[in-house]
């Protein structure tokens, strides 16, 4: 199974501000977004769970969340650590499993991590939540795609020989 990270962030890694995104709606982006996690299973944090509720990403979720619980969603599954998390995802056939934020999430599945694909929003926002720096020397940027107001890339892990 291919593990994968999507996230939007700003050219100081910036991914969030109080919750919400710290640019400007683009809905270009979240239409590719939409679309590329539609069918398969997603990977978040109880808090980013919570705030999309109204409008579930996926087509299963996997909470990683600290306390014990169940949640009133029939897609969503608690999941205890990372390799509870990926097991659960296989358990669902899944060819592909993405990993959605928050940070925290992204930071602890940086190491496991096959694929990134990000939406880089040009410019510096303030913020308080950010996506992890990564080890350049670890992966390759395989394609860049410029849109209107963002570019998307998609980073593979480096294999080493």
């Amino acid at each position: 199974m291919e593990l994968v990270s999507v996230a939007a962030l700003a050219e100081n890694n910036v991914i969030g501000r109080d919750g919400e995104l710290p640019w400007p709606s683009i809905p270009e982006d979240k239409r590719q977004y939409r679309s590329r996690i539609a069918d398969d299973p997603v990977i978040l944090g109880r808090k980013t769970f919570e705030s999309m509720l109204d409008d579930l990403p996926g087509r299963a979720q996997i909470v990683l969340s600290r306390s014990t619980r169940e949640f009133d969603v029939e897609t969503a599954h608690h999941a205890r650590s990372v390799d509870d998390a990926i097991e659960i995802a296989e358990s669902l056939d899944a060819e592909t499993a993405y990993v959605i934020g928050g940070e925290g999430i992204y930071t602890l599945f940086q190491p496991s991590l096959d694929r990134m694909v990000l939406s880089r929003v040009p410019g510096e926002y303030e913020g308080d939540t950010f996506y992890p720096e990564w080890d350049d020397d670890e992966w390759r940027l395989e394609s860049e795609t410029p849109y209107d107001r963002f570019t998307l890339q998609e980073w593979v892990r480096a294999t080493t020989d």
